[in-house]
């Protein structure tokens, strides 16, 4: 399902019911004091942990210092995702075109089999609410198996829990309504809730539930509240209603590989505000830089390529395995995928796909997921072990999620982790880009971390295109800040430990050691070729 989708406001609503090229060591750097700006917060990913003490990928000094007149290479980075808002004002100049079809003219110009693929690819048609993919599998017969199950179990605990969540969200916008009803008017704020004077006891009541509410949330409560009422209703409704059938309106068997020519080319869904996911997703890797409108992307020099395959719900196996080719076939170098899923019948197609990717030389960015869970431990789909052991390709780097507070809580809470299985972090949490209809907006997530992470692959691959997919992975993984203080593990107070013990590389993703890690092993393959 989209993992952008964390646990945060459910907090709220609980507390409101109950009222030199060497990686440079974290120990040398301070904790900020002080609040962050709102410039620094919309931005705080690009900075610099020695020169700001926020833990950012110090991309700003790549531009200032390292860049200067280095030529690159246009890169196409392909985004796997909820669909991507194409007339965005700060996308249409960094959208991917084919070149070899002609718009608008209903044919299959370049014979790929997809029609007026202008911009990338729509698996999903007109199809945007799924089940998840433990309700697909309870809605088949009981096989007996481990996995129908495991799937059951989860299940019915996620609908007990959400159900629980109804009564709490359903219980804060009836206070919220009350509070609306005695101010005559829809939006108020703190103080004019807390000024209120009643004896009618449910005012009362509804003025502290809301009083707890607003300062947990903000100001932006009504959009936190309302995003949190979705997320609880789309998940009854249709995430885990085994009644629902989403596919039924694309018309296409997901249990069948053969047919692949499905969907439409319209990346954004049959409606915008359904592509937010991928959007935002699209602005962290190459919103338009310094033009003095919304956020920067992290590349300059990059393609973004749209191939809209996650629903609201779990993502089909076969819409990915498919989604991966298309980019592949289409000169993507740069895959990223904000996105995972407990269950993976398929799971061998998807493995397939990744494989052709690395037979190709394109890298994989992949989210690690926003469960707070060892991966180590507990199935994420797709991944690049299915033992969880030994890896079977070259070409996925899994990114988990850091705080922009440096120090303690540097780990995002919700962030999956894994000593094998996560290879790098980047910044997660309250990241600022494009959302559909020319908006910007702040969202979290390791959805939010994987496109920070693929921005500075793109970056590489656009400025030393001679590097290999498996190269790149290597520099980010290698050339990171190492972070050796402990960091609050999963949201938990009393696990604390360093990047060392719930990753493979123990690092934060740094563009600047990157990009210097990358000129001089670019030089060295350049000056091998010459020699051999």
């Amino acid at each position: 399902m989209n993992i952008i989708k964390s646990t945060s406001f459910s907090v709220v609503i609980a507390m409101a019911m109950s009222f030199s090229l060497q990686a440079q060591s974290t120990s040398a750097f301070v904790t900020k004091k002080g609040k962050l700006t709102d410039e620094q917060l919309k931005r705080w990913s690009h900075l610099d942990l020695a020169k700001d003490s926020i833990p950012g990928m110090s991309v700003d000094r790549v531009y200032t210092e390292l860049i200067k007149n280095k030529k690159s290479k246009k890169i196409i980075v392909a985004v796997l995702d909820s669909g991507v808002d194409t007339d965005h004002e700060d996308l249409k100049s960094v959208l991917w075109t084919n070149p070899k079809e002609i718009a608008g003219n209903g044919k299959d110009d370049d014979k790929n089999g997809y029609v007026d693929d202008i911009h990338g690819w729509n698996f999903l048609g007109d199809s945007g609410l799924e089940n998840l993919e433990m309700t697909r599998i309870l809605k088949k017969a009981d096989d007996g198996s481990e996995v129908y199950k495991s799937a059951k179990a989860e299940y019915e605990k996620m609908l007990q829990d959400n159900m629980q969540g109804k009564q709490q969200v359903d219980f804060i916008f009836k206070a919220k309504q009350t509070i609306a009803d005695y101010l005559k008017k829809e939006n108020y704020t703190l103080e004019e809730v807390q000024a209120i004077e009643s004896a009618d006891a449910t005012v009362t009541r509804s003025k502290q539930v809301m009083m707890s509410v607003i300062g947990q949330a903000g100001p932006n409560f009504n959009d936190d509240l309302n995003d949190y009422k979705d997320q609880v209703y789309d998940m009854l409704n249709y995430n885990l209603n085994k009644e629902f059938d989403g596919r039924k309106v694309l018309g296409d068997n997901a249990d069948d590989l053969s047919t692949k020519y499905y969907g439409n080319n319209v990346v954004y869904g049959p409606e915008k505000k359904g592509a937010l996911h991928g959007t935002h997703v699209a602005g962290i890797i190459a919103q338009t830089r310094n033009n003095n409108i919304g956020g920067d992307g992290i590349a300059n020099d990059v393609e973004i390529m749209a191939i809209r395959a996650v629903p609201n719900g779990d993502e089909y196996d076969k819409d990915i395995a498919l989604g991966i080719r298309y980019a592949v076939d289409n000169g993507a170098k740069v895959i990223n995928g904000s996105f995972g899923k407990r269950y993976s019948p398929h799971k061998q197609w998807v493995y397939d796909a990744i494989k052709y990717a690395e037979s190709k030389d394109v890298l994989i960015v992949h989210a690690a997921g926003n469960d707070g869970k060892d991966i180590d431990i507990e199935s994420n789909f797709p991944n690049d072990s299915d033992d969880k052991k030994t890896e079977f390709a070259s070409n996925v780097l899994t990114v988990g999620a850091l705080n922009y507070e440096y120090g303690t809580n540097m780990l995002a809470p919700f962030s999956n982790y894994g000593k094998f299985n996560v290879d790098v972090f980047a910044p997660g949490m309250k990241i600022y880009a494009t959302t559909p209809n020319n908006t910007y907006k702040y969202e979290q997530g390791t959805s939010m971390a994987s496109p920070n992470a693929a921005g500075v692959a793109a970056l590489i691959r656009s400025y030393f295109p001679n590097l290999k997919a498996k190269q790149v992975k290597y520099i980010l993984m290698n050339s990171g800040t190492a972070v050796d203080s402990n960091v609050e593990v999963g949201g938990d107070p009393k696990d604390l430990r360093p990047l060392s013990q719930i990753s493979t590389s123990g690092k934060m993703v740094n563009a600047y050691n990157a990009f210097k890690m990358a000129e001089e092993m670019s030089v060295k393959a350049t000056t091998k070729k010459v020699k051999g």
